[in-house]
């Protein structure tokens, strides 16, 4: 449950809120940053008192009233955090986690405790989503389908839909409303994480569970890892209980980036959408471009394919960063085939649309026409001829399942 001293008193819009949600209560506490609790541990003298509030935890794993008992149960700071992402998402609550993979597992586990290990999901996700299905590292079963084929793959032991909307890498777009309404009554989770609540808010399309890689946008700044997952109450308070016993906490230094991020997420948002269109516009003019990937809804991420070796792309951009991640406020670009879903078998890849021709491009706040400079010199450094090396290859030596 949210922490009243938390509370926002009357419905405020979105860039307020990502400055105050989580910070209400910093006035009458006499300060103006949020403080940042590192301790792992609290004292405490009444341990039947102890007792009962560990047992209230343990039935509905609702955050304990009063101060912390131990960091893997709760963290103020964290909390903070949890509290403001709930709102900027329009949740009743949320959970962070030490990574949005560890998120991720939490959700699926608890789906899986209650008997109901079957997923129904679309592709394509990002590369390590789709091999923790795929894989069944947990137990559990996926049926992959598109769209329009997921009330006709829901099963009995359903637990969960999955969906990615704009997708990793290739930015395709789902209609999340259809896609709610063919679920029928099994929950649908959105990865959420290239749209941001800034762009998109899963919840009011009938979604029941949201999920952010808060290492992108969320923290924005290249220096942070969590993930979390905007929920009902009852949800997230399995959630917790999952964390708590496998022990995906985020580090409250994290959560305080995080806090800090989100004060700046709409105006960083805005400003990379607006360089994202117009170097999705300059690339699609561009003759050494044979397709560009921006999705209607908008935000900072560019996918394109080239005529050439995308690899020769990657070695020669000088001003943008040829690293994996995105979300950051300096412009990072990467190949998927060889990074971030190298992972997931080439067939797979191809049926979804990952090229292996196909770079992904995450837009930061440089100059726009700094970064098209940039590009522009380094598409030049491509083959003039399109077959002149074989693309189904060892790629780059990178770690495997890299966002």
């Amino acid at each position: 449950m949210e922490n009243s001293a938390f509370a926002a008193p009357t419905p405020r819009a979105l860039a307020t809120e990502a400055v105050h949600a989580g910070r209400e209560d910093l006035a009458q506490l006499g300060l103006h940053a949020p403080p940042l609790d590192l301790s792992t541990t609290y004292p405490s003298y009444d341990a039947a008192q102890e007792a009962e509030r560990i047992d209230a935890f343990a039935t509905t794993g609702a955050r304990l009233e009063g101060p912390p008992v131990y960091a893997r149960l709760d963290n103020p700071t964290t909390a903070r955090f949890e509290t403001a992402l709930a709102r900027l998402e329009g949740a009743q609550d949320a959970v962070a986690f030490a990574s949005g993979m560890a998120a991720l597992t939490a959700v699926l586990l608890v789906r899986a405790s209650m008997g109901l290990r079957h997923v129904v999901a679309v592709r394509p996700l990002y590369g390590c989503s789709d091999h923790l299905l795929a894989a069944g590292l947990l137990g559990t079963e996926v049926t992959w389908t598109d769209p329009a084929g997921i009330a006709a793959a829901i099963r009995p032991d359903t637990g969960l839909v999955m969906v990615e909307t704009p997708a990793n890498p290739t930015l395709a777009e789902v209609d999340l409303a259809a896609v709610r309404h063919a679920c029928g009554a099994v929950p649908l989770l959105v990865d959420n994480t290239f749209a941001t609540p800034v762009l998109q808010r899963p919840l009011e399309f009938g979604a029941q569970i949201v999920l952010h890689s808060a290492t992108k946008y969320l923290g924005g700044h290249g220096d942070v890892l969590g993930g979390v997952v905007a929920c009902d109450e009852e949800f997230a308070g399995r959630l917790r209980q999952v964390r708590f016993a496998t022990g995906g906490v985020l580090h409250p230094m994290a959560g305080y980036l995080l806090l800090r991020g989100l004060a700046t997420l709409p105006i960083r948002v805005a400003a990379a959408s607006a360089s994202a269109a117009e170097l999705a516009r300059r690339l699609g003019c561009d003759p050494r471009v044979t397709a560009v990937h921006y999705p209607r809804l908008g935000g900072g991420m560019v996918s394109f394919e080239v005529h050439g070796d995308p690899r020769d792309v990657i070695a020669a951009v000088r001003l943008i960063t040829p690293a994996v991640s995105l979300g950051s406020v300096d412009t990072l670009i990467q190949h998927p085939a060889s990074i971030s879903h190298r992972i997931v078998a080439e067939t797979d890849r191809h049926s979804a649309g990952v090229s292996d021709r196909l770079l992904r491009l995450s837009v930061g706040l440089e100059d726009v026409d700094d970064l098209w400079s940039d590009l522009s010199q380094a598409l030049g450094a491509q083959p003039a001829r399109r077959e002149e090396r074989p693309m189904n290859g060892t790629l780059l030596t990178s770690p495997q399942g890299a966002r």
